[in-house]
C-alpha cells in the first residue's frame, strides 16, 4: 500500500530555480508531487481531474493586472476566468489541503476568494481592504534592490507543522512589510525576529511610479507562517520560500514536509470545517 502524500504542484507566473526547487521535493521520500503549469493547471485542477492528489501547492503568480499574459499565459485580469473559479469553488468544498508559499499570495488579486483562501493582507498596490485603504506591500530581497534578509522564525504555540522545529529556524529569504490586522483570522504558527518597518523594506516593484516615490507604510506584521480555514480546506501559507537559500534549507524542508502531511489529514480537514463554522455564526 502506497501511503505516500499526493502533491500537485502549481506554477509559473514568476521566476524561480526549478532544480532546486524540484530537488527539494525529490528529497521528501513520503511526497509524490506532480508539477502542472499554468493555464494547463486550471484544467488539471477542475472537478474529476484533480482527484488523484490529496494537497494542492500553489506556487504560481497568475492573473496580474498587465502582466499576467505576458509571465504565465493564464490573464492579466486580476480575476480568473470563470471555468476557473467554478473549480477553485469547487476545490473549496472539496476539503483538500492547500499550501500557498510566497508569491502564490499575490495571485488573482481583483478576486475576493482567493484572498480568502490565503487570508494575508499583501497588497501589490495600494488599495482597499476589509473596507480600509492601506498602502502596497514592500518587498525586502527577491527582485528587488535589497538583499533578502536572514532571520529567526520562531513558534507560536505547538502545532503539527511545527514537530521538530520547536526551537524556531533561521532563514534567508525574501520578505513582505504587511498590515498587520489579517492576523485576528488566522491560526498564527511563525514569526519573524525582524524588524518590519519601512525603513527595512522597498516599495512595491508593481505599483505606480507615482505610488512608489510616495510610498509610506506603518509598522508592519511579523508573521511569517499560518495556518487558515477556506471554507471546508484547511490552508497552510508562508511568506518564504523565494529561492534555494530557503529550498536548500533542512529546516524548511521540514516544515512543508509537515504541512503537507496536516493537510493531508483528517484532522486537518476536522480543524477547517469547525473554524468555517464558527465563522458562520
Amino acid at each position: 500500500m502506497n501511503d505516500r502524500i499526493r502533491v500537485l504542484v502549481v506554477s509559473k507566473g514568476h521566476d524561480y530555480n526549478h532544480d532546486a526547487f524540484l530537488a527539494m521535493l525529490d528529497a521528501m521520500p513520503d511526497i509524490d508531487a506532480t508539477l502542472v503549469q499554468q493555464p494547463a493547471a486550471q484544467v488539471v485542477l477542475q472537478p474529476g481531474n484533480v482527484d488523484p492528489w490529496d494537497v494542492i501547492f500553489f506556487y504560481d503568480m497568475s492573473g496580474i493586472p498587465g502582466v499576467g499574459l505576458l509571465h504565465d499565459g493564464a490573464n492579466d485580469t486580476g480575476i480568473p476566468p470563470e471555468p476557473y473559479r467554478q473549480a477553485i469553488e469547487a476545490l473549496l468544498q472539496s476539503g483538500k489541503g492547500l499550501l500557498l508559499v510566497n508569491h502564490a499570495t499575490v495571485s488573482w488579486p481583483l478576486w475576493p476568494v482567493w484572498r480568502e483562501i490565503h487570508g494575508s493582507s499583501f497588497m501589490l498596490s495600494q488599495g482597499q481592504l476589509d473596507g480600509r485603504t492601506v498602502p502596497g506591500s514592500g518587498y525586502r530581497g527577491g527582485h528587488g534592490p535589497l538583499e533578502s534578509a536572514t532571520i529567526r522564525l520562531v513558534p507560536q504555540g505547538r502545532h503539527p507543522v511545527l514537530e521538530g522545529l520547536e526551537s524556531g529556524l533561521d532563514i534567508t529569504d525574501e520578505l513582505y512589510l504587511k498590515t498587520p490586522e489579517f492576523e485576528a483570522h488566522v491560526l498564527p504558527l511563525l514569526r519573524g525576529d525582524y524588524d518590519f518597518v519601512q525603513a527595512n523594506f522597498t516599495p512595491p516593484p508593481l505599483a505606480s511610479a507615482e505610488e512608489r516615490a510616495s510610498w509610506q507604510h506603518p509598522p508592519g506584521s511579523n508573521l511569517i507562517v499560518w495556518a487558515n480555514a477556506a471554507r471546508r480546506c484547511p490552508v497552510i501559507v508562508s511568506d518564504v520560500g523565494d529561492s534555494p537559500l530557503a529550498y536548500d534549507s533542512p529546516d524548511y524542508r521540514r516544515l512543508l514536509n509537515n504541512a503537507f502531511r496536516w493537510l493531508a489529514s483528517h484532522d486537518a480537514r476536522l480543524w477547517a470545517e469547525s473554524v468555517s463554522a464558527t465563522r458562520r455564526r
